[in-house]
């Protein structure tokens, strides 16, 4: 479906509440979706250790003819997730370890992670958070967050607040005011960014109400997270339009999941339409994080280094997102890129270029 953004605000709620509505919001749900009755059962067990929700329009990319549908693979239960590896984490990126008040994690000096929601208009099953989302399971209230916000206040190195969770775009309208408002009053506050898979999954959520709920004095970045060319429609083209129009900047997340995007003509579409069908620059590309019952889904960061290293052959520095892994015990984001520089004698420097060719470099300083 396409988004009439002329449409009065009651409308265009209605619109998305219907979306979520008409599609799978429960376990037993699953009963509904074209599936055998082993994978149903399957499904249905699986489900039953990490939420399951899936908005229509997401689910009306599926191809049921495959088996192998990447976009199938990101939301459908599958009975490999109840599989845990040596080595996965409830936490894989130190959240709970960085948290100094209830719903903020700060792990950077001048940034800091809010989450005003536990819930997701759509919960993907390779989520690094995901033992977070099912075990905690809260949404929004104003007395929640003020622990949080008292803190920001106190910490004038803070310059950026990063809204995620949850999908902090599936609250309503009046709760994004409020939280933008209560941050745009900090006055050592710089930025507002929002981690969000409601431009990809729930397109219809983006709505004239939604855009002016979240413009102040902040600058807006909407970090979105497209996994596939195939995620990209006609209503996710009109969402990122209208938040472009409304002046926010668009970044892209996306994780390189093994049997949905690991394929460097996949990778290479995807990167593309982003950013000249969408205008959203492709900024980082994830390594799969150690989350519980995910192994199936982790490519080994050498298969990560080829692809990244051909596609910084075929796309231009734009279209290029950077490789990095989140490091557990909040490690951080690492670039995992293969470094061009393979040796160094005083100021000359040996490195190989896109061509596969090594080259002697020399520098000239006064």
């Amino acid at each position: 479906m396409t988004i009439d953004f002329k449409q009065p605000a009651a409308a265009a709620d209605a619109a998305w509440q219907g979306d979520i509505r008409a599609g799978v919001r429960h376990v037993r749900d699953l009963a509904a979706l074209p599936l055998s009755p082993a994978e149903r059962a399957a499904a249905q067990e699986a489900a039953a250790g990490h939420k399951v929700r899936v908005p229509k329009p997401y689910l009306e990319l599926i191809d049921w003819n495959d088996p192998d549908d990447p976009i199938r693979a990101q939301v459908v239960p599958s009975p490999a997730e109840l599989v845990a590896a040596d080595g996965e984490l409830d936490d894989p990126i130190g959240d709970h370890e960085f948290s100094p008040a209830p719903r903020l994690t700060h792990r950077h000096a001048d940034r800091v992670l809010l989450f005003p929601t536990y819930q997701c208009a759509v919960y993907c099953r390779f989520c690094f958070r995901k033992e977070s989302l099912t075990s905690i399971g809260r949404g929004y209230t104003r007395e929640a967050l003020e622990p949080a916000l008292a803190y920001i206040a106190g910490h004038p190195e803070i310059r950026e607040v990063i809204l995620t969770g949850g999908d902090p775009l599936s609250l309503p309208d009046k709760a994004l005011a409020e939280i933008r408002a209560r941050l745009e009053a900090i006055p050592h506050l710089r930025l507002l960014r929002i981690h969000t898979r409601v431009p990809v999954a729930l397109p219809s959520r983006v709505t004239p109400g939604l855009v002016e709920a979240l413009q102040g004095r902040l600058m807006v970045t909407v970090v979105t997270h497209f996994n596939h060319a195939r995620e990209i429609t006609q209503a996710t083209e009109a969402a990122c339009r209208a938040m472009r129009q409304a002046g926010f900047v668009l970044l892209n997340q996306s994780v390189l999941l093994k049997g949905v995007n690991d394929r460097v003509d996949v990778l290479e579409e995807l990167c593309r339409e982003l950013m000249y069908r969408l205008g959203v620059k492709p900024y980082y590309l994830h390594h799969g994080d150690l989350a519980r019952g995910m192994a199936h889904r982790r490519t080994t960061i050498a298969e990560g280094q080829a692809l990244v290293a051909e596609l910084r052959r075929r796309l231009s520095g734009i279209c290029n997102p950077t490789y990095v892994i989140d490091l557990p015990d909040g490690g951080g984001k690492v670039p995992l890129a293969a470094s061009h520089i393979e040796g160094r004698n005083g100021d000359a420097w040996l490195i190989r270029g896109q061509d596969g060719k090594a080259r002697v470099y020399r520098e000239v300083v006064s």
